[in-house]
């Protein structure tokens, strides 16, 4: 069976670069064999969290909400493609998260950051990790930076040069990350139920 994963890019913005790496995380990762889907926080439109999925009575939180809550549940692990945004997290991507909880619990999930300048989202990533953590998901310790997008993906997402080539390397390492902890997490989850 192969890994059901999600990932989920979360910029609004009208000019994006990052959805070149959304996409190439995406593509790379069903090359690899793993069942992946791309969750577009701009796409899927959620309301700037008033209520989480959970506080809706049974069959009353929008439909959009309701499918993702599905889509969330059924994966086996996520990639969070985490753009940096003065120094902190991408609003877009973290208001998506934010409406679940428990829907992310006791699976793995990876981070791939981005931004403009030199530190390649890192900053990003750092706050990330503690924010995935606290929501009860495994966070690999493998992760993918990525400086200016367009010298690293070209306009179909690509690798272009030097920054590309270091991104398929560093890629390929942290896909057999989250490979080894979606089987890991997957069969603890079959050999005993989470504790709560």
């Amino acid at each position: 069976m192969p890994d059901r994963i999600l990932v989920l890019y979360g910029s609004y913005r009208s000019d994006r670069a990052g959805i070149r790496l959304a996409e190439y995380v995406t593509r790379r990762l069903a090359a690899r064999g793993a069942d992946v889907r791309l969750v577009d926080a701009r796409q899927i439109g959620l309301p700037m969290l008033d209520r989480m999925y959970k506080e809706y009575p049974p069959g009353e939180a929008p439909a959009a909400m309701e499918a993702l809550a599905g889509q969330i549940r059924s994966a086996d692990g996520f990639v969070f493609v985490a753009g940096e945004y003065n120094w902190g997290v991408q609003p877009g991507l973290k208001n998506l998260t934010d409406h679940f909880l428990e829907e992310w619990f006791w699976r793995p999930a990876g981070i791939v950051s981005y931004s403009a300048g030199r530190i390649a989202g890192a900053r990003s990533n750092l706050h990330w990790h503690g924010t995935l953590s606290e929501m009860g998901m495994v966070v690999i310790s493998s992760t993918v930076t990525v400086g200016s997008i367009t010298h690293t993906l070209d306009e179909a997402g690509e690798p272009l040069g030097e920054a590309g080539t270091f991104l398929e390397k560093s890629f390929s390492r942290f896909a057999d990350d989250l490979a080894w902890w979606t089987e890991a997490a997957r069969a603890q989850r079959q050999r005993k139920a989470p504790p709560y």
